[in-house]
């Protein structure tokens, strides 16, 4: 399992391997990211990693904080989101260490 810094798991994503090697490993800078954040890092990579020393958004105690809640895939239905906010938290929680 491959986790990024809001909890996603890389490794179940159909650009793992291909196009992107994960948010860690390419620092926040996936390849659509550019399409979506103007420094072309993802700001929630950006707050956790770089701007707060942490391993991953789970060593925050704002998690979730409105960015992570508002920092939405255009693809879902507001339901998933939901629904993705919840395992994304619950998988980072798991694996702090």
């Amino acid at each position: 399992m491959e986790i990024s810094a809001c909890g996603i798991d890389c490794s179940k994503c159909s650009y793992f391997k291909i196009t992107c090697d994960g948010c860690i490993a390419v620092k926040g800078s996936p390849f659509w990211a550019k399409d979506f954040f103007p420094g072309k890092i993802c700001s929630l990579y950006e707050c956790a990693i770089i701007k707060n020393s942490f391993k991953n958004c789970g060593q925050c105690n704002e998690l979730p904080c409105k960015m992570y809640v508002e920092l939405k895939d255009p693809n879902m239905s507001d339901e998933e989101h939901q629904k993705s906010i919840v395992e994304r938290v619950q998988r980072l929680k798991q694996n702090l260490n």
